[in-house]
């Protein structure tokens, strides 16, 4: 297992990686069922897409809360 060593908790990072990917799947849902006209197919895209996209964001998360680059120093 890799640590982190950034400012955010574990926590945190997993609860905003579900809340965006939430609003994301919505999206996907929506653009899908558009295209298809069909609420399964639009389902099954939206389905598949959020267990992949929730973890790929969460590590793109703590890899960023790793680098200090940016940041501005606390006093």
């Amino acid at each position: 297992m890799v640590l982190f060593r950034g400012a955010e908790t574990h926590a945190r990072s997993v609860f905003k990686a579900i809340s965006w990917r939430t609003l994301g799947t919505l999206d996907t849902f929506a653009i899908s069922w558009f295209f298809t006209g069909r609420v399964e197919i639009a389902g099954s895209i939206a389905g598949f897409e959020i267990v992949t996209k929730i973890a790929w964001y969460y590590l793109h998360e703590r890899v960023w809360a790793a680098i200090p680059w940016g940041r501005r120093r606390m006093s």
